[in-house]
């Protein structure tokens, strides 16, 4: 019985630690913004953002989001090494961005991408919302 109660323990622990399914789609729509920008895929990076990103882009630039969000100078794709999820809000940290999330009602959508840590201050983003 002993033995039985440790490995539940065990698997207890290891379940609280491993990756959820929202962990998963949060940094599946990370990758999606980026990969979609590398290959020059405007419209699959529009589908990416939140609605007031989208809109911020588009504002910013002068023209319409698929071709503002690929000039944009967001990085490369990157290995996702660390998803946080808070509620309706989510943070992904590649090897090289940050990238803030909300959900919406047809899934994770993009809030803020390219951004950089400045400590104690906020984050400074390539591409953000208002």
């Amino acid at each position: 019985m002993r033995g039985s109660s440790l490995l539940l323990v065990v698997l207890l622990l290891l379940t609280a630690c491993a990756p959820t399914p929202t962990d998963h789609a949060a940094a599946d729509t990370a990758s999606r913004l980026s990969n979609a920008v590398r290959d020059g895929d405007g419209a699959a990076a529009c589908a990416a953002l939140a609605p007031d990103t989208r809109e911020s882009v588009e504002r910013s630039a002068g023209e319409p989001c698929a071709a503002a969000v690929t000039d944009a100078g967001l990085p490369p794709p990157a290995p996702v090494r660390e998803v946080r999820v808070h509620g309706q809000w989510a943070q992904v940290v590649t090897g090289n961005d940050t990238v803030f999330l909300g959900a919406f009602g047809s899934g994770w959508r993009v809030v803020a991408a390219g951004c950089r840590s400045r400590g104690e201050r906020p984050y400074d983003c390539v591409v953000a919302g208002d």
